[in-house]
């Protein structure tokens, strides 16, 4: 991975680890500790990626992120597409088709009420952390299915408190205002 990032981005690593190998020990040593948990392959993997989307040197956040996402199995979708998916299935959702079961775990987990009653720049954050915790679960090599046994417990339908309804209210003109 280094003599990947010495080629690619000769100067600005140059620059990042001096002519000396003392702070190049020192950096191997520190993402050879945080990246560990990943194979060489996928580091490498991870490290090619960057090369090829990035014009400057990574950091080892961004590394760690980039080999995260190098593990996670093909066709899993990024935050925000599973977020629209989870939005636009109908409900039952349980009995919908998922593109990875973590999609609906993360809906499920995350509120389908507020999903469908939250604007995307509140609801989105939230089905983002969810979804993260199951990704970095399933690079950790834990396997997830929906159950189907599982079922959704439907409210009963009711007409709302005065209160609720007018708190409500001033919610939606503060966002419309």
């Amino acid at each position: 991975m280094f003599a990947l990032f010495q080629v690619n981005y000769h100067n600005q690593y140059y620059s990042a680890f001096g002519d000396t190998t003392k702070s190049e020990n020192l950096a191997k040593n520190l993402w050879c500790k945080k990246l560990n948990s990943f194979s060489p392959t996928v580091i490498c993997g991870a490290a090619e990626r960057v090369i090829a989307e990035s014009d400057y040197l990574p950091t080892l956040h961004k590394m760690l992120n980039a080999c995260r996402a190098q593990s996670l199995p093909a066709g899993l979708s990024n935050a925000r597409t599973a977020y629209l998916e989870a939005c636009r299935k109908p409900a039952p959702k349980i009995d919908q088709k998922w593109s990875h079961p973590i999609v609906y775990l993360a809906g499920r987990d995350t509120g389908w009420h507020l999903l469908a009653n939250e604007i995307e720049s509140k609801a989105l954050p939230a089905f983002s952390d969810v979804f993260q915790r199951y990704c970095n679960r399933l690079v950790d090599g834990e396997k997830f299915v929906i159950d189907k046994i599982e079922t959704e417990t439907l409210l009963e339908e009711r007409p709302s408190s005065k209160d609720f309804s007018q708190k409500e209210i001033k919610k939606l003109k503060k966002l419309l205002s």
